[in-house]
């Protein structure tokens, strides 16, 4: 007899059903056991490899329902193909595989589940095989009909399962190299608990999305492959990105969801990283890596080492063209598999993914070719190839007066745009010609996208020196504003199918690095050519984050905007913080007052004696006529009182809007700002102010409001 006929035998006469004491362990689920059988509902799942351990995940309702309809259709399963999570993965129902849609992933394995056993370690339950789980099923079946149990059954893992009765079943492991004697099931270890159905297992099923697609968002990353401290992809933080921003609908936007004015808005990932790292640079890299500290070095070269690989000639041009090829490429295989979207674009970028973007929107065309001057009030058409003459362009500007001046000092197109304006002044041409020629081939190089590898101004004319930055001069203080798209590497920047609505950087680090490329204000007048909206979102501890507004407007020292708590107040401590500050500042003030007060009444009044400050108070408040000075006193208090910080123009780099804007930091967190510094660079995936931000931004170019303004 072999060891498992003999252990099935033994399992027979030992009847190992447990004790009062052991039905704890087993997990009882109160059922009515009565004969009548009633089908198991299925529920779908899909296998994912998380800490390198399977983990089943359960498909939304929706998912799973869609799939059930497929599979019970009737028709041929093989080449069924069935859309899931808002259409970013699709299920090849016959190969049940779950296939990623917009980026690379390894398919994933997808079940249609009934019976569950609790798993060794995580007390997750387990989906059994699809077959195993028929099996499981018909023995139920006969058991309820014919009330008889205590049923055993052999998965083909050599896993034994007992159906003690409707409320006890349990689920015993192999014994790994047992004797030719055998085990009985009791000394096979601690038996699990098995379940019927998905409703009688722990386990967190969604509701799907909403279908309406509103708005699409493509999310850049920066440096390196992990996106946090947990060292997970873009795609896992992204979409944490958007559940937290489908719960935010749910509470912040109920009003317009209930009235199907808003469905959701899509968040895509954009990898750049491992296209970068396929050139090869990586084994070049290799080859000089020193053999000491193997894994920081290891980590250098995977992740900081991005920065230099952007600041190179070849590799920037490598990193630009994959960020604008897979933006334009999941663009329109999101138009194909979603022909009713109506809404508009966006873009965000973490790190040094909102540089890549920003040198990006920099260079990007105008399609319409129609150019806005505000201080010429000229609409000036620009011509495809850049074909016309110096002598033509003068002409279009009606100022052909002065091609001769230019004749005779030899300067054509090319050297025009190398001119500055204290250049064109010396040639004795007035400011106003001056400024419409400087304005045009300022704007004709932005529409042409003209990248030189060394610096230069908007109006296309060299920088200044650093005196010149400082001059008062009437004629040149206009043009000490240098282009924002200056100082990077030359490269050719791509286009995208699109014009952005709103570009997002979190954590941003492009102020610094418009500094060190030389730039030392942006124009208030400048902005994208093809994107309206432009927020530095950052936490306050970050240590890449800077600010931008500074640089729009230098010598004026003003906060960043203070974006609300998710639930509409300030966090405990920063009121308690505003507070103290609040009380403080007013004592002082009350004493100042107080002191100046009573010595005016002391000079003004020679003759009386010297009172308590709020004692003059309270005889000048009764004896206006003896305190002509108490009106203006109470008037200069009240001032005090109820100040207004003027509006504070940060130019037309975000429409007119303000554009840093700065996280309330954890209580937890402003006990060491230096302890958390780290992880402030990589708070932004799941920080409900954020995406509420970045959701209200959105919805409000299309008229739709948060339910309780912040």
């Amino acid at each position: 007899m072999s060891s498992v006929e003999l252990q099935q035998e033994q399992l027979s006469q030992s009847d190992p059903s447990p004790s009062p004491n052991s039905c704890s362990s087993f997990e009882l689920v109160d059922m009515d056991a009565g004969n009548l059988y009633e089908p198991v509902s299925p529920h779908w799942f899909y296998c994912k490899i998380i800490d390198s351990k399977e983990t089943w995940i359960p498909f939304n309702s929706e998912d799973s329902q869609q799939l059930e309809e497929a599979y019970g259709s009737g028709k041929d399963c093989n080449g069924s193909i069935v859309p899931t999570d808002g259409g970013r993965y699709d299920v090849h129902l016959g190969e049940r595989l779950r296939h990623a849609v917009y980026w690379d992933e390894l398919a994933s394995e997808v079940r249609r589940c009934t019976w569950f056993y609790k798993g060794d370690k995580d007390n997750k339950y387990v989906p059994y095989s699809e077959s195993f789980s028929q099996v499981l099923e018909e023995t139920y079946m006969l058991a309820v009909t014919l009330d008889e149990w205590k049923k055993k059954l052999e998965s083909p893992n050599r896993e034994i399962i007992i159906l003690h009765n409707p409320k006890l079943m349990v689920h015993y492991q192999p014994v790994v190299g047992s004797d030719e004697w055998g085990s009985t099931p009791t000394e096979q270890g601690r038996p699990r608990t098995v379940k019927r159905g998905v409703e009688n297992i722990s386990v967190d099923i969604h509701c799907g999305e909403p279908l309406q697609i509103d708005h699409l968002v493509f999310v850049v990353h920066g440096i390196g492959p992990a996106c946090d401290l947990r060292f997970r992809s873009l795609v896992q933080c992204v979409n944490d990105f958007r559940s937290v921003s489908l719960n935010l609908l749910q509470t912040h936007f109920k009003k317009s969801q209930e009235n199907q004015q808003i469905g959701r808005v899509e968040f895509l990932p954009v990898n750049w990283h491992r296209p970068l790292h396929s050139t090869g640079v990586d084994v070049d890299l290799q080859r000089i890596t020193l053999p000491s500290i193997n894994r920081l070095r290891h980590f250098t070269n995977d992740t900081i080492l991005d920065v230099f690989f952007y600041n190179s000639p070849t590799y920037c041009q490598t990193i630009v063209d994959t960020v604008v090829s897979e933006m334009n490429r999941i663009y329109t295989l999101f138009l194909q598999r979603n022909p009713d979207f109506k809404g508009s674009v966006s873009v965000a970028g973490h790190s040094l993914g909102s540089l890549i973007l920003f040198d990006i929107l920099t260079n990007q065309k105008d399609s319409l070719g129609d150019i806005d001057s505000e201080k010429d009030s000229l609409n000036i058409v620009m011509d495809q190839g850049d074909t016309l003459t110096l002598e033509e362009d003068l002409k279009k500007l009606q100022l052909s007066e002065f091609f001769s001046i230019f004749e005779k000092e030899k300067v054509d197109k090319e050297a025009l745009a190398l001119c500055t304006d204290r250049d064109l002044q010396e040639m004795g041409i007035p400011l106003g010609p001056r400024k419409k020629i400087l304005n045009y081939f300022k704007t004709r190089e932005n529409s042409m996208g003209i990248n030189r590898p060394v610096l230069q101004s908007t109006l296309g004319v060299n920088i200044p020196k650093e005196s010149e930055f400082c001059s008062s001069s009437d004629n040149t203080r206009n043009d000490e504003y240098l282009d924002v798209g200056i100082g990077q590497v030359s490269v050719n920047y791509p286009q995208l199918l699109y014009k952005p609505e709103i570009f997002f950087a979190f954590g941003s680090p492009i102020g610094m690095f418009l500094t060190v490329r030389g730039l030392k204000r942006i124009d208030p007048n400048y902005r994208f050519p093809t994107c309206k909206g432009f927020f530095n979102i950052y936490h306050p501890f970050d240590p890449v984050a800077y600010r931008i507004e500074p640089m729009v407007v230098p010598g004026v020292e003003f906060e960043p905007m203070l974006i609300p708590h998710h639930k509409g107040r300030k966090r405990m401590h920063l009121e308690l913080r505003d507070g103290l500050t609040r009380i403080i500042s007013m004592d002082l003030k009350n004493n100042v007052i107080g002191s100046l007060r009573m010595a005016w009444n002391s000079f003004a009044r020679a003759h009386y004696p010297a009172l308590q400050a709020s004692e003059t108070a309270k005889e000048t408040a009764a004896k206006p006529e003896s305190s002509s000075e108490k009106p203006s006193d109470v008037k200069e208090e009240t001032s005090v009182e109820v100040k207004e910080v003027p509006p504070i123009s940060v130019g037309m780099l975000n429409g007119g809007q303000r554009i840093d804007y700065v996280l309330q930091e954890k209580p937890i967190e402003s006990f060491n700002e230096y302890l958390f510094a780290l992880q402030s660079h990589l708070c932004y995936w799941e920080s409900e102010d954020t995406v509420l931000l970045v959701l209200k931004e959105i919805y409000q170019t299309q008229g739709i409001f948060l339910d309780q303004p912040l």
